[in-house]
């Protein structure tokens, strides 16, 4: 254990576990996701969590697929979810499905029948709502809690056999209408489903509800830890009633936080609607709070593990701010990602005073950050550069440090110029900016004794690409969105993608790297889409330089 912190409540319970010798020291958790949707940041934290806990004490974690609705769940989505884990870099013991277990569940429910523990219901779901009765009222037995054991054995196996319509009949716990705990008033166990299944076909007419599959999973796994958010902390005393009653191993269940970042949504429900209605262009939309969709805008695993470990564990929840997981790839990508230059809104630069036949080779570090600055670059430099439109003002204001006439500034990793004047076009817009060089002012080897406060990047106009550029801002417009139950569609932000059609960029980015990044010099960092093809360059803006936030302009 890492001196620098406490441990947390789950560290706490485990070391305790351990002390005592409980599962001979064996330490088992499992990830159990449900193969309805694409994985997000909030998986990402219970990824994270699940096999950070076992790796920590020398045990194992379960890949679990909680598959028992056949009507959303889909093959490319078990796919998608193990592409994640194994991109945040994590290996599990077991690929395991809840499906392996539908004979042994049915089994399980037989033996509860037979106690009398549970029956048949032919009560509608609007009916068995009304008789479980209220926080303040007990519940009412339906018709079907009266039937004999024979009955609801028989019953039970007519559903399986299928001679039932969806929703015609339920399998019902029987334990208590009048608990102060609504889960304990006899919860469904199973219900009918004439769908087919991704692994079990059409074997299965009755699937079991996810109350009923949960524990039993956990124990016929013999998980020791079963780690879970905090909506499920009312569910704690089913879980273990079922354990009970059934006699299995007593596997555990522990609560905690649930992750909730500002400015986005979590629920895959509504992240399905996104995707369904056009709102995005898939669940790797670069600016879906997916893992895929993170992965495509350029986030790198340990990025996003970093952040997961900074937000820590906690038993209430709370709203964490983007900002901190774009500080988190940030501290990354200072380290990691290539500066090259891209100029994304672009003017004409002509130096007047260059040969026009003649370019040269400017020398730029990859990373100035890394160690040896992880090589070096050739930058081509001629008579005619593109550089950004916001690098020159017509009457440039005091603490203007860049270019206006007469003033001065160094291209990076070139010359210093002097802005001598500039073109317009017949709209008012400005088309060219006209300057001379320093010949004695090349970096590197600068002895003209000259002296300026700017530095700009630029492009060379016989050598660069055309790239398109996209900038993502927060997808929704306000950054709580957990209490709008109205159409949370009606906050979505008609700003969240810019695209710029005609950025140029240096020519070495035309070799860019699928999965690399690279910082644009005073731009930010950026990294290719999956889009992109030879001759038609995308780069999509992972984030910007620095927090911008404060300045009410928040660009993600």
């Amino acid at each position: 254990m890492s001196e620098e912190r406490s441990l947390n409540f789950l560290e706490e319970i485990i070391e305790q576990d351990i002390r005592e010798g409980k599962n001979q020291g064996r330490i088992l958790t499992r990830f159990p996701p449900e193969p309805n949707g694409f994985l997000h940041i909030g998986h990402a934290k219970s990824i994270c969590l699940n096999f950070g806990l076992a790796a920590q004490y020398n045990g194992k974690t379960n890949l679990r697929f909680d598959d028992t609705n056949p009507l959303t769940e889909d093959t490319r989505y078990v796919e998608s979810i193990k592409e994640d884990i194994s991109w945040l870099g994590f290996k599990w013991d077991k690929e395991l499905y809840s499906s392996d277990y539908f004979e042994q569940l049915y089994q399980f429910a037989l033996i509860l029948i037979r106690k009398d523990k549970a029956y048949v219901d032919e009560s509608t779901s609007e009916a068995i709502a009304v008789a479980k009765g209220t926080l303040t009222e007990p519940g009412v037995p339906t018709p079907g809690r009266l039937r004999s054991v024979a009955e609801n054995l028989l019953l039970f196996n007519e559903m399986k056999q299928g001679k039932y319509a969806d929703g015609e009949m339920v399998l019902r716990a029987k334990i208590d209408l009048a608990s102060p705990n609504m889960q304990m008033r006899d919860p469904l166990m199973y219900r009918i489903r004439h769908a087919r299944h991704h692994r079990t076909a059409n074997k299965w007419f009755i699937y079991p509800m996810y109350d009923f599959t949960h524990g039993q999973s956990d124990s016929l796994e013999n998980i020791t830890h079963s780690v879970c958010t905090l909506e499920f902390v009312t569910h704690r005393d089913l879980y273990n009633w079922f354990i009970k009653e059934l006699d299995i191993f007593p596997s555990q269940q522990y609560e905690f936080a649930r992750l909730n970042v500002n400015y986005t949504v979590m629920s895959k429900r509504k992240l399905l609607q996104l995707v369904n209605e056009g709102f995005v262009s898939g669940w790797d939309d670069p600016r879906m709070p997916t893992i895929s969709g993170l992965r495509r805008r350029g986030y790198t695993p340990a990025s996003i593990r970093n952040f997961c470990e900074k937000i820590g564990i906690a038993k209430r929840e709370n709203i964490i701010e983007y900002s901190l997981l774009e500080f988190c790839i940030r501290e990354d990508l200072n380290k990691t990602a290539w500066r090259r230059m891209a100029v994304l809104d672009p003017i004409k630069m002509v130096i007047t005073n260059y040969p026009a036949d003649v370019s040269e080779d400017m020398v730029g570090e990859n990373n100035p950050e890394a160690d040896g600055g992880e090589g070096y670059r050739n930058l081509p430099f001629c008579k005619d550069l593109w550089i950004e439109r916001d690098d020159f003002m017509e009457e440039p204001s005091k603490k203007f440090f860049r270019l206006g006439v007469g003033l001065m500034v160094r291209l990076k990793h070139a010359y210093i110029v002097k802005c001598d004047s500039f073109l317009k076009d017949k709209n008012n817009k400005i088309t060219e900016v006209h300057c001379t060089y320093i010949p004695e002012s090349r970096s590197g080897s600068d002895t003209s004794g000259i002296n300026v406060k700017g530095t700009i990047h630029w492009v060379s106009a016989l050598h660069a690409k055309i790239a398109e550029i996209r900038l993502y801002d927060h997808l929704f417009q306000i950054e709580d969105l957990s209490g709008e139950e109205a159409d949370f569609k009606e906050y979505i932000n008609p700003e969240s993608l810019t695209s710029l059609s005609n950025a140029f960029i240096e020519p070495d980015l035309g070799n860019a790297i699928n999965g690399k990044s690279y910082q644009f010099i005073r731009k930010g960092y950026f990294t290719l889409d999956s889009d992109s093809l030879p001759g038609n360059l995308i780069f999509n803006r992972t984030v910007t330089l620095k927090d911008a936030s404060s300045k009410g302009n928040k660009k993600i």
